[in-house]
């Protein structure tokens, strides 16, 4: 199974009613499976601010965390994906930084 795959799996605890991951590791010189993007809407992120949501996709990815370099949240209500679905901004660059670096 891919890491995308073993990410969408985790992802599944967030019951998202609108799911993306994309892995984006060719625009970055890591390696192959190391930079995604998610964009996850779900109800589980009502009431919550940007930092709860990330812990709660975090919590959800459990050990899966250190097996990839990055990942771009976008986290979305059912609400807020309504009302701004075309605006999901592109991910940042990749500044380095890994472990794996000498």
């Amino acid at each position: 199974m891919s890491m995308r795959e073993r990410i969408l799996q985790a992802f599944a605890a967030l019951q998202p009613e609108h799911l993306e991951v994309l892995d984006e590791s060719h625009m970055h010189s890591r390696g192959q499976e190391t930079h995604y993007k998610a964009i996850i809407v779900s109800t589980a992120f009502s009431g919550l601010n940007a930092v709860k949501r990330h812990q709660k996709v975090y919590a959800s990815l459990g050990e899966l965390m250190g097996q990839f370099h990055a990942l771009a949240l976008h986290t979305y209500t059912p609400e807020e994906w309504a009302e701004q679905a075309s605006a999901v901004p592109d991910s940042p660059t990749c500044k380095g930084g890994s472990k794996h670096d000498h």
